[in-house]
């Protein structure tokens, strides 16, 4: 799913871009890799609660990033609504299933 949306334009990545679309109010979703630092973390959660912006920590970095096509990525944000919304479930849905502990 996160890779079709790469290919339709609607993933941004890397920390400054993801809080850039956070505060313009154009992120639709937000996913931190469960190796990122706390501190990175925390920052995310903090802002897209302020913003109220659907949150999750999932995966690692490598896995983001080969899942949309690129090097290690520690954030990604989505700036579609429904592609968001099938991300997130997906996620919820594979997080409730394995147990994740570092899941939304």
């Amino acid at each position: 799913m996160l890779g079709m949306a790469q290919k339709a334009g609607r993933v941004v990545s890397g920390g400054f871009a993801v809080e850039k679309l956070i505060q313009s109010g154009r992120a639709a979703g937000v996913i931190v890799a469960g190796d990122a630092s706390e501190n990175t973390k925390n920052m995310f959660r903090n802002k897209c609660e302020y913003y109220e912006i659907p949150f999750a920590v999932f995966s690692t970095r490598e896995q983001l990033g080969k899942a949309i096509g690129r090097e290690e990525r520690v954030t990604i944000a989505l700036n579609d609504e429904g592609f968001s919304g099938a991300v997130m479930k997906l996620i919820r849905e594979k997080t409730s299933v394995e147990g994740d502990k570092n899941g939304i």
